[in-house]
C-alpha cells in the first residue's frame, strides 16, 4: 500500500455516501453545551457514538469527568504502538444552542439535508464535520497501513468548547503525563476561504467585558430634572468612545499590540481577508491605520460593542435611566498582557474623567501562537501541498478564539491546526453548512498528513 491509495479510501468514504451517513448520526445528537437539559445527550455522544468508533480503530477510550463542570464530560483515547512519536488530536462534539425556528423553510438544525453541493445541519462544520473528517482519514491510512501507523495518536474530545472549555486547562495540567506528545494537530475554525486548504498557528485571545454605570436605583422625569441629574447612558457611551474612535481604532494605550512581527506580516502578506458570496463586503476605513485588512483581522486588538442597554428600547419613557451597561468583547494577539487589562482600563477611564464606570470581567481565553518559523509548520505545509496541488495558506493565528492555551502553553507543544470549513459556513447561526468539495478535499488532506506522519525512515521535525 502506498499513500495515494490511502488518499483514495479516504476519497471513497465520501463518494460512496458513508462518510455522509457517520456525519448524519451525530449530528442527530443534541449536544448544546450551553443548555443543561442536554448533558445526557453530551455524554450519549460520546459513550454510544465515539468510544465505539474509536475502539474499532484500536484506541483504548474512556470518558472522564470535568473537573469543574460536571455537565462537559471529555473523551481521552489512546492509539500505542510504542513508536516513541506521539501526536496529540482534538476536536469537541458540542455545538452552539441550534434555535430551529431561525432556520429556512426544509432546514432541521438537527438533521444533515443536502442542497446542490452544500450539507446544512448543526455541528456540520463546527465541530462534528471536521473532527468526523480527521477520523475517518485515520481509518483509512491505518487500513492503508495493515493496521500500523509508526507512531501513537491521542485523542481529546472536549463536550464543552461552546460554553469556553471548563475544566480544559485543569484537564491538561493535572494529566500532562498522559497528554504529552509531540505536536498538537487540531482541526476547528474555518479556512481563509472554501478554496484554500488552510493552517493557522493559534488564536487570538478573548476577553468579554461588562462596562456599567449605576447612578440611583430609580428613573426620574427627563422634564422636571433633566439638566441636574447625571445621565448613565450619556456618561456611558461618551466612556465608550474614549475607548474606541468612530472609526473602530484601539485608544487605550495600554491595549495596542506592538509592532506586527515580521514573520507575521511575512505570512500575512499572502492572506486576504474572505470576500466569498456569503461574507460581508469588508469596510475599508475600519480599524486600525496603516496596516492591511488582514493584519487588523489577525495580527492587532481589537474592542468590539456587543451589545448596550439603558431604560427599555422596546418602550422609551421621558425618563433619565438609573443605570446603563453595554458587553464588550476584547480581541487580543500574542504579547498582549491580559492579566493587566481591567487595571489599564481602570486607569484609561479615570484619567478620562470616567471614574463612575465599572469594568467586569466575564470570561478570557489566552492569545497563543506557535512561530511561523517553527520546523513542523514547513513541514505541515508541504505535507498538504503534496497532497492536492494547491499551495496553502498560513495563517500566523485565528482571528477568532479557541482554547489552543491548554495545548500551547500547559502542555508546551507545537499547535498546528488544520480547519476544515470556511467564513461563510454560518457556524454560530442558522442554516450551518458546508460545501462538498471542502469535505471531500479535507479527507484527501488529513489522509496524507496521517500518511506522512508515520513515513518509515523520516525524521519528525524537531520543535525548538
Amino acid at each position: 500500500m502506498d499513500r495515494q491509495t490511502a488518499l483514495d479510501a479516504a476519497t471513497a468514504q465520501f463518494d460512496s455516501g458513508a462518510f455522509l451517513e457517520v456525519l448524519a448520526r451525530r449530528v442527530a445528537y443534541r449536544t448544546e453545551s450551553a443548555d443543561p437539559r442536554r448533558a445526557g445527550d453530551l455524554r450519549e455522544y460520546l459513550t454510544a457514538e465515539l468510544v465505539p468508533d474509536v475502539e474499532g480503530l484500536g484506541f483504548t477510550a474512556r470518558v472522564v469527568e470535568n473537573p469543574v463542570s460536571p455537565g462537559h464530560p471529555f473523551l481521552v483515547a489512546h492509539r500505542s504502538e510504542g513508536a516513541g512519536r506521539r501526536v496529540l488530536t482534538y476536536g469537541h462534539g458540542d455545538v452552539q444552542p441550534a434555535h430551529p425556528e431561525q432556520w429556512r423553510a426544509g432546514l432541521d438544525p438537527w438533521r444533515v439535508v443536502v442542497e446542490g453541493d452544500r450539507w446544512y445541519g448543526r455541528g456540520v462544520a463546527d465541530n462534528k464535520g471536521q473532527h468526523t473528517v480527521n477520523l475517518v482519514a485515520l481509518e483509512q491510512v491505518i487500513a492503508a497501513r495493515g493496521g500500523r501507523l509508526g507512531y501513537d495518536v491521542t485523542l481529546l474530545l472536549d463536550m464543552g468548547e461552546e460554553s469556553g472549555s471548563p475544566g480544559l486547562s485543569e484537564l491538561c495540567a493535572s494529566s500532562s503525563d498522559e497528554l504529552a506528545a509531540d505536536l498538537l494537530i487540531g482541526s476547528d475554525g474555518p479556512r481563509v476561504a472554501a478554496d484554500r486548504p488552510t493552517v493557522f498557528l493559534g488564536s487570538r485571545g478573548s476577553m468579554n467585558l461588562t462596562f456599567r454605570v449605576t447612578a440611583r436605583e430609580a428613573a426620574h422625569h427627563s422634564g422636571n430634572w433633566g439638566g441636574v441629574l447625571s445621565n448613565p447612558a450619556t456618561v456611558l457611551v461618551n466612556a465608550l468612545s474614549s475607548l474606541v474612535d468612530g472609526a473602530g481604532r484601539l485608544l487605550v494605550e495600554g491595549l495596542r499590540p506592538t509592532p506586527v512581527p515580521e514573520p507575521v506580516r511575512a505570512a500575512l502578506r499572502r492572506i486576504d481577508v474572505d470576500q466569498g458570496p456569503d461574507s460581508p463586503a469588508v469596510d475599508p476605513g475600519w480599524g486600525e491605520p496603516g496596516l492591511s485588512p488582514s493584519e487588523r483581522l489577525y495580527a492587532w486588538n481589537t474592542l468590539e460593542l456587543l451589545a448596550m442597554t439603558a431604560g427599555d428600547p422596546d418602550a422609551p419613557v421621558n425618563a433619565i435611566p438609573p443605570s446603563a451597561r453595554a458587553h464588550c468583547q476584547l480581541r487580543f494577539v500574542v504579547g498582549t498582557d491580559h492579566a493587566r487589562v481591567p487595571e489599564l482600563l481602570r486607569a484609561h477611564l479615570d484619567a478620562a474623567g470616567f471614574p463612575s464606570v465599572q469594568v467586569e470581567v466575564e470570561h478570557t481565553m489566552a492569545a497563543t501562537r506557535t512561530d511561523p518559523d517553527d520546523p513542523w509548520v514547513a513541514w505541515t505545509l508541504a505535507s498538504l501541498e503534496r497532497s492536492t496541488g494547491v499551495t496553502p495558506a498560513l495563517l500566523p493565528n485565528l482571528g477568532g478564539s479557541l482554547p489552543n492555551e491548554p495545548f500551547a502553553l500547559t502542555l508546551g507543544l507545537p499547535t498546528v491546526w488544520v480547519p476544515h470549513s470556511y467564513p461563510g459556513c454560518a457556524q454560530h447561526a442558522p442554516d450551518e453548512h458546508l460545501p462538498t468539495a471542502l469535505v471531500r478535499e479535507s479527507l484527501q488532506l488529513m489522509a496524507g498528513l496521517w500518511w506522512d506522519l508515520g513515513e518509515p525512515g523520516a525524521p519528525w521535525p524537531t520543535h525548538p
